[in-house]
């Protein structure tokens, strides 16, 4: 009774493997083709060829190595600054001590926020093989190597609209005084394209590939806090300005969610949903930007903290980033909502943010009453 049914799954199973054989000879056939044909040649030809395959070894290890290995990452990394233990707000005059000022802790986080993107790490965005792609194809349209690249593209994307907080608010006295030249040239660097490299065709010709803006840009934070520091800067910790920098991030954070929503409605491949890592990551980096810099503000702006009883809701947004930030799946899956192998994490996340986001709107109402 059985012999039929054994006998079609032994078909089926072999028709899988010769379609997945047929499949790997079609891909390996031209390399094997080039093999034999480059044995058949003599050494002023075999030579260079060889020497071609060496360097691309080379390259596409190291690419491999930049995007797989993660420096500097880690979800915790604010508590090594102590901010619990400032008592003076930013830009305020530390008591017993003459000419001296209390720096700006968002200013610092968003200085090395940067600096882990492009100093501890390689920008790889702008990397000749990211660019170059898979054959052509978009690493980023891809399931591999391209995780990093959004992450860091999503730290960016809040350390931007945090720059621009800076220059238009922050670094400022009620936005009448004159724009501080280093948050303004630091707002210039960091909004450089993401994706330069040495060389270009639009225009034609050399450049300053992206990292170089963006050190330009730390350099130009720590510039504005050590004139903090000697009271020779402005940071004006009002309310209203807390509140436009929440309410920047809450906007982001909406539309992060919508798509990660509209992805993983309209898309339910699982794990082989090619674009689900990028989205994932993206949203990753920007509330691992967010969790750090709103640790920032928090001492920054701690007056205004104290003042309007910000206490308690504020340490709930806090679990809730701590509990977002703990999702760290190897492999990003972007399954159906009510499937039961393949997970979605895209809509875990979205779930993560909208809880975020919620406890932003509610700091910011406090705020503007």
């Amino acid at each position: 009774m059985l012999d039929p049914i054994i006998a079609f799954f032994q078909r089926v199973f072999s028709a899988i493997g010769r379609g997945i054989g047929m499949a790997v000879a079609g891909v390996f056939w031209p390399f094997m083709a080039g093999h034999r044909w480059v044995q058949q040649r003599n050494w002023i030809i075999k030579g260079p060829i060889i020497a071609a395959l060496l360097l691309l070894v080379v390259f596409y290890g190291l690419f491999i190595w930049r995007t797989q290995v993660w420096y500097g990452f880690d979800p915790n990394f604010v508590q090594a600054y102590n901010l619990n233990e400032r008592t003076v707000p930013a830009g305020e005059p530390l008591p017993g001590e003459a000419n001296a000022c209390q720096t700006s802790a968002i200013v610092t986080l968003t200085a090395d926020l940067t600096d882990m993107n492009v100093n501890q790490n390689n920008w790889i965005s702008s990397t000749l093989l990211y660019k170059l792609g898979f054959f052509g194809v978009d690493w980023d349209n891809t399931p591999f190597f391209d995780n990093k690249a959004s992450f860091q593209r999503g730290v960016n994307q809040v350390v931007r609209r945090t720059a621009i907080q800076l220059v238009d608010t922050l670094g400022r006295v009620r936005g009448t005084s004159g724009i501080n030249n280093d948050l303004q040239d630091a707002r210039g660097n960091i909004q450089f394209d993401e994706g330069t490299w040495y060389f270009g065709t639009d225009p034609f010709g050399f450049k300053t590939p992206t990292p170089g803006y963006y050190r330009a840009a730390v350099s130009s934070w720590q510039r504005f806090n050590s004139s903090l520091a000697g009271c020779d800067a402005v940071f004006d910790a009002r309310a209203d300005n807390l509140l436009q920098l929440l309410d920047g991030m809450a906007s982001d954070l909406g539309n992060t969610s919508d798509i990660l929503r509209r992805r993983s409605e309209e898309y339910n491949a699982g794990w082989f949903d090619t674009r689900a890592d990028d989205r994932f990551w993206f949203a990753y980096g920007q509330l691992y930007a967010q969790h750090a810099l709103l640790q920032g503000a928090r001492a920054d702006f701690s007056d205004v903290v104290r003042d309007r009883n910000l206490t308690a809701i504020w340490d709930e947004m806090d679990r809730q980033f701590a509990a977002a930030l703990r999702i760290q799946p190897a492999i990003i899956s972007n399954g159906s909502e009510d499937g039961w192998i393949m997970p979605t994490h895209l809509a875990t996340m979205g779930f993560y943010i909208l809880r975020v986001r919620s406890n932003l709107v509610e700091i910011r109402s406090v705020l503007d009453r």
